[in-house]
């Protein structure tokens, strides 16, 4: 059974394609420039965009930024976004939580929060309470991307013990150091992924019980998503529905496989080009593979449908011979640089493993069916970059089958990677040979501060790309790639998940430079419920798709989320500051006008 039959294994037909892991390919030099940041700052913030003579954007228009909050609400978001400003508060958040808590007794604490923070950042307890937040913002144009955002309140050492036991598989338990694999092998000093992020909640794997909660969770996530919001999305994360040690064994393969066809390629003397532009010669290729000691015909491994057009094998054709293994485990396996034999990733794999496996993949399909049945968008969260590539290679395994006439699963883009353009340009150019829908979420990235440590820690290339102007460049060459797509191609979708209003900013006149209306709803604006509120509802009422990322639970249960959310505002102060003299200006605009006992109209 190959990955795909396993993730389909449950009411869906095999799909005959292939695992893929592509890079970018040769349309790149078809870019237009990308504008850095540097560039975009030096705009007037005032500037607003024309998309004919009747459609403009004016983001310090607050009448119409702050139209669906009435004074109270404006009154809420200046106190909490000053209280993020203080680092005492910042830093000692949950201390502070604790004691009000303690203070206030458990119904006075929870009054509190919903007063200030959790009024402010979370939509409701539960599915039904969330209903007249999400119906208040659609009415002024504004979707939802629902999130159940609550974590179990682990300690540390509880956080590390299971991720250690959860990330380590039985070969690893009983000959430890055997399979050391580096990069993709577990490290107590990092067991606790919640320590150096923001914006993301964070799931440990006790057992597969659990999972099975959380995807309960997920389809009712789905479910009310269906019956809150049009044409609206839902969040999910993989390791919530799974043991994390596959995510970390089947990340090692793909990244191994593709670092073999560039060894492969570099014997060719193809290595200066671009990855899709490498192409092997089967004749070389066999020589090359045979002075390694590999045996058999290489050549009567590739049919007709796994070559190029050219009649040679590109990166897309030779990672079709990991799809052809019976069993999920036997996909874990990588080729040797010194004999060119495929060995073992691990000396040992049990059966309960296999059935792990199998199960995280049977979820999944779950989860997407029931999208499709809700009329939902499943957004696939990304995680850290030691789970990243079998996430995103399982992601586009949905999409192969959920996306063939509209895009129902998004995969999610971190720009602060080195990798980003290739990840996204790679998808693309794999979306339009094999003909379904691309979907796309791109954010700038939550995990950086723990990504470098421990790069640092256990002596592998930091993935993150060397600064903020850096990364500000990689968003948007990734932006101006997929949105090149959606003018020549109308099946691709982006969601321009950014609070950076330059980068809002650049994503209109690129839009405008290339013809693409909002109506068409290909590019999406997403930010988080709370924050931007001057970005998301301009945008909307101007007809462009906006969403607010929107999660809630129970107060007691998202208060790691609030603490990030706190976190986050503190770490965006020039963003937040600009947004608190808006609202300042809206306030004041309110008071002298005689409206300070403003009612939205919804």
């Amino acid at each position: 059974m190959s990955l795909r039959k396993s993730l389909t294994a449950f009411g869906r037909a095999t799909l005959n394609r292939s695992l893929v892991i592509a890079t970018r390919h040769h349309r790149v030099q078809a870019l237009h420039p990308t504008k850095t940041n540097t560039e975009d700052e030096s705009v007037d913030s005032r500037e607003y965009v024309s998309y004919s003579n009747k459609t403009s954007i004016d983001f310090e228009q607050t009448k119409e930024a702050y139209k669906s909050k009435d004074t109270l609400e404006l009154l809420r978001s200046l106190v909490v976004f000053k209280l993020c400003s203080y680092d005492i508060l910042v830093d000692k958040n949950k201390e502070i939580m604790d004691l009000s808590r303690k203070l206030l007794g458990q119904k006075m604490f929870e009054q509190f929060m919903k007063m200030t923070f959790y009024g402010q950042f979370v939509a409701g307890e539960d599915h039904q309470s969330i209903r007249p937040v999400v119906q208040k913002n659609q009415a002024y144009g504004v979707g939802a991307v629902l999130d159940y955002s609550v974590e179990e309140d682990l300690s540390q050492e509880e956080a590390e013990r299971k991720e250690m036991e959860s990330c380590m598989s039985t070969s690893e338990k009983e000959s430890p150091g055997a399979d050391h694999r580096e990069k993709f092998t577990a490290h107590q000093k990092f067991g606790d992924r919640r320590e150096g992020v923001t914006s993301t909640r964070t799931y440990f794997y006790a057992d597969e019980a659990k999972c099975d909660q959380h995807m309960e969770t997920f389809l009712k996530c789905i479910k009310a998503s269906g019956g809150s919001s049009e044409d609206g999305f839902s969040a999910i994360k993989m390791t919530a529905l799974g043991r994390p040690q596959f995510l970390l064994q089947f990340s090692e393969v793909l990244v191994k496989w593709r670092r073999f066809f560039s060894f492969l390629a570099a014997k060719q003397g193809k290595d200066s080009v671009e990855v899709l532009e490498q192409k092997l010669d089967l004749e070389q290729l066999q020589t090359c593979l045979a002075s390694l000691g590999a045996q058999g015909n290489i050549q009567s491994c590739f049919s007709e449908g796994r070559l190029h057009s050219s009649g040679m094998v590109d990166m897309l054709g030779w990672n079709r011979l990991i799809d052809e293994r019976t069993k999920i485990s036997d996909l874990l396996v990588v080729p040797n640089l010194q004999t060119g034999e495929l060995e073992p990733l691990l000396s040992m794999f049990t059966e309960e493993e296999e059935r792990q496996m199998k199960r995280m993949l049977q979820r999944l399909d779950v989860l997407a069916k029931h999208a499709v049945e809700n009329g939902v968008r499943l957004m696939v969260d990304a995680e850290q970059t030691y789970f990243q590539p079998a996430i995103s290679r399982l992601t586009v395994e949905m999409k192969r089958i959920f996306n063939k006439d509209k895009a129902v699963v998004f995969n999610t883009y971190q720009c602060y990677l080195k990798e980003a353009f290739d990840n996204v340009s790679m998808d693309v150019e794999l979306s339009r040979r094999e003909g379904w829908c691309f979907g796309a979420k791109l954010v700038r990235g939550a995990y950086m501060y723990q990504e470098r440590s421990r790069a640092v820690e256990i002596g592998y290339e930091d993935p993150i790309n060397l600064d903020y102007e850096s990364t500000n460049r990689m968003y948007h060459r990734c932006l101006d790639y997929v949105l090149e797509e959606i003018q020549q191609n109308k099946r691709a979708n982006v969601m321009v998940a950014s609070h950076n209003i330059d980068t809002v900013k650049h994503t209109l006149r690129r839009m405008n430079e290339m013809g693409l209306p909002p109506t068409d709803k290909k590019v999406y604006f997403g930010q988080l419920l709370g924050m931007c509120d001057q970005i998301s509802f301009p945008l909307a009422q101007a007809g462009f798709p906006v969403y607010k990322y929107v999660p809630y639970g129970p107060v007691n249960e998202v208060i790691p989320y609030l603490s990030r959310r706190a976190q986050e505002n503190r770490g965006i102060m020039k963003g937040v500051q600009m947004e608190r003299e808006l609202l300042w200006k809206e306030l004041m605009r309110r008071l002298t006008s005689g409206e300070v006992f403003y009612t939205p109209a919804v």
